[in-house]
């Protein structure tokens, strides 16, 4: 499932977070990355120790952890903190996969890649190019998104980002672990939330066939979530 979750943060703080990075130290983007992936990206990025990355990170977590459609479709265990990333001037990162064990800057602990995001943090209009593609099965989906609008999909999922040829791209971008590792899984019980939050606002959420509903998410969470 590719999901798009608009106005994770509203436009003016979105505006802000883009300003701020401006005056931020950007380094070569390959040094996070190897293997596949070193050989295909051509972007910038904040050091993860830069205390700019780290500020903004936290701002980000915290939004993230307010979002209910966000938390319902990522069922979140561990979240990496966010990196900023930046394009311009034929930047561009090819066809690639997300390493599926990533670990967590400064410290030992590691994060199973379950699903990728992108926030955005430019808009569509301030560059040309720059569109997040990425493959499912219905064929490569195209991603530009207004600030402060998050895309989120699945790590094992083939995508790039084209060219930038005009303009700057600054985007946050993260992976996180699940506690439902299977994308089906995670889908279902997405759709399932979804449909009871939406009857419960109709029909009360002491609804008989709101509490049953419930329940039967629930006892899906305790049958497949790992914690």
């Amino acid at each position: 499932m590719i999901l798009h979750i608009p106005a994770l943060l509203d436009t003016e703080l979105a505006h802000r977070l883009r300003e701020q990075l401006e005056d931020g130290t950007w380094i070569d983007g390959r040094a996070t990355a190897g293997g596949q992936a070193l050989q295909v990206k051509r972007n910038r990025q904040l050091a993860a120790d830069d205390p700019l990355s780290r500020t903004l990170g936290e701002t980000l977590l915290a939004a993230l952890s307010r979002h209910p459609r966000f938390l319902s479709a990522a069922l979140p265990l561990k979240i990496m903190p966010p990196m900023f990333n930046r394009y311009e001037s034929g930047e561009t990162y090819g066809l690639h996969v997300d390493n599926a064990i990533r670990q967590v800057p400064g410290s030992a602990e590691t994060v199973r890649a379950d699903l990728s995001a992108t926030l955005f943090l430019s808009e569509p209009d301030d560059y040309d190019g720059g569109e997040l593609q990425i493959e499912d099965s219905f064929g490569a989906q195209t991603v530009k998104l207004a600030a402060g609008d998050l895309v989120l999909y699945p790590s094992t999922s083939l995508h790039r980002v084209t060219p930038v040829t005009g303009g700057a791209r600054i985007a946050a971008v993260f992976w996180l672990q699940s506690m439902v590792r299977d994308n089906a899984r995670r889908e279902l019980l997405y759709d399932l939330d979804q449909s009871i939050q939406s009857l419960g606002g109709r029909l009360g959420g002491d609804d008989a066939e709101v509490v049953r509903l419930t329940g039967c998410y629930h006892n899906l969470i305790r049958q497949w979530a790992d914690t």
